[in-house]
């Protein structure tokens, strides 16, 4: 984007009462974004969207705005993106209120990737946070990148395991990239920047106020193929990330907690009214994004196979003595619940221990 447009859509944003869908309509309606400022704001097409036909603007205030947030971005190195750049997030692009403006810092790229939001509750519990990490652990030979929205609880649990896994996580935050919020969680910057990174549509002066947060929402939703609710009460911003990733079209997850836990009764809701499906395990998630395996680097080769776990051990000898079998009867043969065995047969594949076939079989890699 030159430099000449990028300040003028600056100034734009600036504008009071301008939201990001107005603004993307007078960026489609006007040649370039300098043109916009040549007419008053009574002139500025509207169908249907509300902005003050009588509504005033000092050029002058919001010129000068525009200066000093570009230098505020020359200065610390921000990438800007705008929606009709090439490199715009293609997952944002179907999305009518995507931000016309996005502002980075780091190291992340969203061309060709495994994307996945995982949200929830700030009042996480013990038990939501060690689902997160085994969750991404799970996943990580596959290389996802991980989206949240760095705020307490599940979100930061999520980047924080992403950081432990190696996998790139991109915090989207509800302010500018002057400052980090929570200040607590800027102990971690260093290694997001490292292996991700942060965005937002916010300019360096934006506070995070309440109603940021559920903006913020909308681009967590928007930038994955899909949505995991860990924990969440009945009423959140984890809900509202959840429905909006439905608006979108997007996939949404939500995982299951005791019948009586408050923390799960949010997640509850979205599976009883079909909103979302039920998440139990990685191999859960695999399964109904259809994510192609074989495209996934094994961890292990097969002469290093004498350093499995008990489980693997006693699977995979199950199956090299039967051949192929179908899961329901691993699980009778090798005693072990459904549920584990699901999340335990995909890290068996994923370490070319074994290979799935049709009708629900799997088979050892001998």
């Amino acid at each position: 984007m030159r430099h000449e447009d990028l300040f003028y859509v600056l100034a734009l944003l600036k504008v009071e009462g301008v939201g990001g869908v107005y603004a993307r309509k007078l960026l489609e309606n006007y040649p370039s974004p300098s043109d916009i400022f040549t007419e008053k704001p009574k002139h500025w097409p509207r169908s249907g969207i509300r902005f003050p036909a009588t509504k005033s603007i000092d050029k002058d205030q919001l010129f000068k705005a525009a200066e000093a947030e570009l230098l505020f971005i020359e200065q610390n190195q921000i990438t800007t993106t705008y929606f009709k750049d090439a490199d715009y997030p293609s997952a944002l692009e179907h999305c009518t209120d995507a931000p016309v403006l996005l502002f980075s810092k780091g190291h992340f790229n969203f061309k060709n990737r495994k994307i996945i939001s995982i949200v929830g509750t700030r009042q996480a519990t013990a038990a939501g946070i060690e689902f997160c990490r085994q969750l991404i652990s799970d996943l990580a030979p596959l290389d996802p990148m991980i989206v949240s929205g760095y705020a307490y609880g599940i979100d930061i649990a999520a980047h924080v395991s992403a950081l432990e896994n190696n996998l790139t996580t991109v915090g989207v935050l509800a302010h500018g990239l002057d400052q980090i919020y929570p200040k607590k969680h800027q102990k971690y910057a260093p290694q997001m920047f490292y292996n991700g990174g942060f965005l937002t549509e916010f300019t360096s002066d934006s506070q995070p106020l309440r109603e940021n947060f559920i903006r913020r929402n909308r681009i967590v939703a928007g930038l994955s193929e899909a949505t995991i609710v860990v924990e969440s009460a009945m009423k959140g911003g984890s809900l509202i990330t959840a429905q909006m990733a439905n608006d979108y079209g997007r996939e949404v997850f939500a995982v299951p907690g005791r019948v009586n836990d408050t923390m799960s009764q949010g997640c509850h809701q979205l599976i009883k009214t079909h909103r979302a499906q039920i998440l139990t395990s990685a191999a859960d998630l695999v399964y109904q994004l259809n994510w192609d395996l074989k495209q996934a680097p094994k961890i292990r080769q097969k002469q290093l196979f004498f350093d499995l776990e008990p489980s693997e051990q006693k699977v995979y000898e199950f199956l090299k003595t039967t051949g192929k079998e179908q899961i329901d009867w691993i699980a009778r043969g090798c005693e072990i619940p459904i549920y584990e065995l699901s999340s335990l047969l995909l890290q068996m594949e994923l370490k070319g221990l074994v290979t799935p076939l049709p009708g629900k079989y799997f088979e050892a890699i001998v």
